[in-house]
């Protein structure tokens, strides 16, 4: 599991401002495919101010998986990139979808 945390680390590293990935789309682009809960586990232990843009990271439905504070804090960090939401809360991944 250690490989594919620095391979986690490796692809997120990449995803551009104004880009979102999924988590299973990280692991597919990590060489896990089918592994994107571990993918969330391995973003949700980073250390306290890490560079990671994790906040990039987003479900397979466009939204944030995460629950209130820690939802907020993601959002806000997207919006303030340049990431719209829907009312309901999702981005278009059509639109906003990183692929490498």
């Amino acid at each position: 599991m250690q490989q594919l945390k620095y391979k986690v680390f490796a692809v997120v590293h990449q995803i551009p401002l104004g880009m979102v990935s999924t988590y299973g789309d990280i692991a597919k682009f990590s060489g896990y495919p089918g592994y994107a809960r571990q993918v969330g586990a391995i973003l949700s232990n980073l250390p306290d101010g890490s560079a990671l843009p994790w906040h990039r990271v987003i479900n397979s439905k466009g939204e944030i998986s995460l629950k209130g504070e820690d939802l907020q804090r993601q959002k806000s960090r997207l919006v303030e990139e340049g990431i719209v939401f829907s009312a309901t809360g999702k981005v278009k991944l059509r639109q906003f979808r990183w692929q490498p």
